[in-house]
């Protein structure tokens, strides 16, 4: 796992629809309308927040994570509406002697149905196991969010199995999760 390619200078990485890229203060407001909806984090172990200074405080947290080396969280921008934010993604858990990471996103309700998580994690996991040479990618699904499973599965991922009662997610107590899953080879 190459993680100078991640934590050097942040990647932007680009499709013909979507760019992602590097969270900043000036999206403050489309990120406070993805963090102040509380139907985003349904299945989410992220409490939402209402209020916009809390969100002001995240863009910084992102960062320092960043410079942590812990995780990454970039936007996910629409080209055909002017680079608008519309959605976050984010690779964590960086386990080196594995060589895997774990990812996450979710997108603005305005934004859902619209194939744009598909097409962030296929452009996530080319970026992951072309560039950064990991050799397993996995995601951790609350069994009812079947869309998210559907993304997941359109991209190559494999469910692996259901971990009962195995994870405390904030504002969920503790959850069973679904672990989906993708080899190098699988994705080759």
């Amino acid at each position: 796992m190459n993680l100078e390619m991640v934590f050097g200078d942040f990647p932007v990485l680009e499709s013909a629809n979507l760019v992602l890229k590097k969270i900043e203060n000036v999206h403050l407001q489309d990120v406070f309308t993805i963090y102040d909806n509380e139907n985003v984090f349904e299945y989410c172990g992220i409490i939402p927040k209402h209020n916009i200074q809390t969100v002001s405080k995240m863009i910084g947290h992102f960062d320092r994570d960043y410079h942590k080396k812990s995780r990454v969280k970039r936007g996910i921008f629409q080209k055909s509406h002017s680079n608008k934010l519309v959605g976050i993604m984010e690779a964590m858990d960086f386990n080196q002697k594995v060589n895997m990471v774990t990812i996450g996103y979710f997108l603005a309700e305005d934004y859902w149905g619209k194939g744009i998580a598909t097409e962030s994690v296929q452009m996530l996991v080319k970026y992951l196991f072309e560039e950064v040479n990991v050799n397993r990618i996995q995601a951790e699904v609350m069994p009812a969010n079947h869309v998210s499973k559907k993304v997941l599965l359109k991209n190559g991922f494999i469910k692996e199995g259901l971990l009962r009662q195995a994870s405390i997610w904030s504002g969920k107590g503790v959850i069973d999760l679904e672990i989906y899953g993708i080899l190098k080879d699988d994705y080759i």
